[in-house]
């Protein structure tokens, strides 16, 4: 039987602040990527999800990104150098570790968020300094890639394992990477249309480019954003879509 985890971003609040509905999401995914306190995130909010994706047999993963509060990880903050974004990739996935273990759970992967995530894919240099600082923290945590992308590349350099993902809700450029939010229909809203271009990407084993293009790719997880009012509606679809189709809905990681 093909299987594919499904994973989702969240703890993406911030204090009070709210951001999409965690509690409902992990009913249906199979991965989260918690944030982890520099795009969004704090240690309440940290320690919470970790508790609950175990209580509902969910595997969870770093999400670090650029330390942007005030614009969700999504600007590119620019002057690192690849030492100090070594160091802050590892700060982060740190600070994840200590809040699951409170929760009783285990941070099993790593994944780039927002502006951090779509450089680290194209970069070679940015994708190797994250994953140096995912084998130094430790070198049993999955690196989440992109295929075909250097943060692939760096985890076949590093000798990480890796979990090979695409996007429901959004479309790709002819490089294979996303297509920029700024472009009028970067991101897909339709349900319906997510779920059937997904189980075309896993029966296939290629990605579509908004030209028409196919690129062969291997898949190991589907992402669907937690962060927009019709989140939920798209997770359940696609789950429901791949179990239609016999294709397993399992954790990359079994926890």
């Amino acid at each position: 039987m093909m299987r594919v985890d499904l994973n989702c971003d969240m703890g993406e609040g911030f204090g009070a602040w709210k951001m999409g509905d965690d509690d409902a999401m992990l009913d249906i995914v199979t991965s989260a990527n918690v944030a982890c306190g520099w795009h969004a995130g704090d240690p309440g909010i940290m320690h919470h999800t970790a508790a609950l994706a175990k209580d509902k047999g969910v595997a969870i993963g770093a999400h670090p990104g650029f330390n942007d509060l005030w614009g969700f990880g999504r600007r590119v903050i620019a002057g690192h150098s690849m030492d100090d974004l070594e160091k802050q990739v590892a700060y982060q996935i740190g600070a994840l570790q200590a809040c699951a273990s409170l929760a009783g759970h285990r941070v099993t992967h790593v994944k780039p968020h927002g502006a951090l995530g779509n450089l680290s894919q194209a970069d070679d240099d940015i994708a190797m300094a994250i994953g140096r600082a995912i084998k130094g923290v430790d070198a049993t945590l999955v690196y989440m890639v992109m295929p075909t992308q250097a943060t692939e590349r760096a985890a076949e350099k590093l000798g990480l394992a890796m979990a090979r993902e695409a996007f429901a809700d959004r479309t790709y450029d002819d490089t294979g990477n996303l297509t920029s939010r700024k472009v009028e229909g970067a991101i897909i809203h339709d349900p319906t249309f997510a779920a059937a271009r997904v189980l075309r990407m896993i029966e296939d084993g290629e990605i579509t480019t908004v030209t028409g293009g196919k690129i062969k790719a291997q898949i190991d997880s589907i992402c669907v954003h937690g962060d927009n009012p019709a989140a939920i509606g798209m997770a359940r679809a696609v789950r429901d879509a791949l179990i239609a189709k016999d294709i397993a809905v399992r954790p990359f990681i079994e926890t």
